[in-house]
């Protein structure tokens, strides 16, 4: 491993990791995404990712697990509190954070079982469903236009290191997911099929819609079926990550 210690704001790694950490999208121009905090590089390394670059303050390099942390990379740069906060989304910054290189963006696995995010404007909602999906075993997440950019910086965090055991592809249209074999599933308050009471395909992809226009009319009419939510509480809808928890542990019930 190869140690800098860096003290100018102007060093170009420093400035490219301000680029990725300010930029939602930038990951899709520069090829690779920055995560701040122990432990989502923790989660990245239990899956087999390897860093190409640590950050780390000079504090950190004195604490024993996080400077073993460091060695994961070829390359750590250790810098200042102050410098680290410029690299940092959030109010209380961690000590450390890597860069790491994207995948090319994978084709679709026609029999994975799946989810499909429709328009979700969300972060939060978004890596919420992440992580539900990498709990209840499904291990690809499509994302059609619109959805919030899957690797930004307040979707990995909501993801809480989802990222790293799922196959995710973003940036699709509706035709795209003729690629799917599995059939689709799409929840709906006009339906007499309850989610408790019917049968599910196994695998099937769940389509979880827009936060507030739901699924679109042309996701809708590839889906094979609908399913409601019985809500006795009178609510007129739930919250869309927490609907997808709800329908991907009856999914893992049933086959269970």
């Amino acid at each position: 491993m190869k140690l800098d210690h860096i003290t100018s704001r102007d060093n170009p790694a420093l400035v490219r990791l301000r680029k990725l950490s300010a930029d939602a999208s930038g990951y899709r121009k520069i090829g690779s995404v920055w995560i701040e905090g122990d432990h989502l590089l923790r989660a990245a390394l239990q899956r087999g990712w390897q860093p190409a670059l640590i950050v780390i303050t000079e504090g950190a390099m004195q604490d024993a697990a996080l400077s073993a942390l460091a060695e994961s990379a070829p390359r750590a740069l250790v810098v200042p509190v102050a410098l680290f906060k410029g690299l940092s989304g959030l109010e209380s910054p961690a000590q450390i954070g890597a860069e790491l290189t994207l995948p090319v963006v994978p084709a679709i696995d026609p029999h994975a079982a799946s989810v499909v995010l429709d328009r979700l404007q969300d972060a939060g909602n978004v890596g919420a469903i992440l992580r539900s999906a990498a709990a209840f075993g499904v291990r690809q997440v499509l994302a059609i236009k619109g959805t919030a950019a899957l690797w930004s910086p307040k979707v990995m965090r909501a993801g809480q290191g989802a990222h790293f055991g799922l196959r995710l592809v973003e940036g699709l249209v509706a035709d795209d997911l003729a690629a799917l074999a599995v059939p689709m599933v799409a929840t709906s308050s006009h339906t007499e099929h309850q989610l408790h009471r019917v049968s599910l395909p196994s695998p099937c992809a769940w389509v979880m819609g827009h936060e507030g226009q739901g699924v679109s009319p042309a996701l809708m009419a590839r889906c094979a079926l609908t399913v409601g939510i019985p809500q006795p509480g009178g609510e007129e809808s739930l919250n869309v990550a927490a609907a997808a928890a709800i329908c991907l542990y009856e999914s893992e019930r049933q086959r269970g």
